[in-house]
């Protein structure tokens, strides 16, 4: 889509804001590029300090710039997404009934990241929950009954900052027969969630993913090393057995900025016509 400026009239603010905006959708700005200073903008526009102060702030609002605090605005350079398919969940189900050290080798997180689990901090909290009203309508069991919740997160080892980051929740009952199930100590568990359900006799046959997004928190930016301006996806994964049965509810987040959405949809021949 072309580049275009804000309809109607437009406070100076706006108008800098805009033309900046063009010249770096457009690639006249390119990343990495330095931004005209406070100075520059007064003296091409003949507007106030604040109004070409409030301009710069619009562009980190849209995560368009980064910088500031003592350091010069530039035009934001964007990494190279990780690409999450909806393609993931055959590849993990396929990989159930492969041996231990093929299991072991790579995950779809791995796959996905393009980053072994070696070359990164990982860590799984493990803790119990009494069912609320939310999880017992779809779980389908009493409130109050125990459901597991795992934490996976990756850092980082180099600065700390957040790689990846979910929760799962799983009814205690449906793991009960495998104690290994309720004990973190066998994360990273070779396979994930789908070959540990299979240990208690639990196929997946259906996954929906929810994706929603919103705006990151300050507590966010700096976990995940973020600038202002920039969403977090937040996708939860709900996964049924064969019975229809919603055996765990998984949420994760991802920054919108280094993160890329496929889905695909196989889609049945028409029957031949006579």
């Amino acid at each position: 889509m072309e580049p275009q400026h804000t309809p109607a009239s437009r406070p100076i603010k706006i108008a800098i804001a805009d033309d900046l905006r063009v010249a770096i959708e457009s690639g006249d700005l390119k990343p990495g590029d330095s931004l005209p200073t406070l100075h520059d903008l007064i003296e091409e526009y003949g507007c106030s300090m604040t109004s070409a102060r409030e301009a710069l702030g619009l562009l980190k609002e849209q995560g368009l710039v980064s910088g500031g605090r003592g350091r010069p605005l530039r035009v934001r350079v964007r990494g190279v997404p990780t690409v999450r398919s909806s393609k993931r969940h055959q590849v993990e189900k396929d990989r159930v009934h492969l041996p231990p050290e093929e299991r072991r080798q790579v995950g779809t997180s791995e796959l996905e990241t393009k980053k072994s689990i070696d070359d990164l901090q990982f860590t799984a909290t493990y803790d119990r929950i009494q069912a609320n009203r939310e999880f017992s309508r779809i779980f389908d069991i009493q409130e109050g009954e125990d459901i597991l919740t795992r934490i996976f997160e990756l850092k980082e080892p180099k600065n700390g900052i957040r790689a990846a980051w979910s929760i799962s929740y799983i009814p205690v009952s449906l793991v009960r027969e495998n104690p290994e199930l309720l004990d973190s100590s066998h994360e990273p568990w070779p396979g994930g969630t789908m070959h540990q359900l299979s240990t208690v006799g639990i196929e997946i046959m259906k996954v929906v993913d929810e994706v929603t997004s919103r705006m990151s928190t300050t507590v966010e930016r700096q976990l995940w090393g973020l600038e202002a301006g920039v969403p977090m996806i937040l996708i939860r994964r709900i996964s049924y057995d064969k019975k229809e049965t919603v055996v765990e509810v998984s949420d994760a987040q991802f920054p919108a900025d280094r993160t890329k959405l496929e889905f695909v949809t196989e889609l049945k021949e028409w029957p031949n016509e006579a």
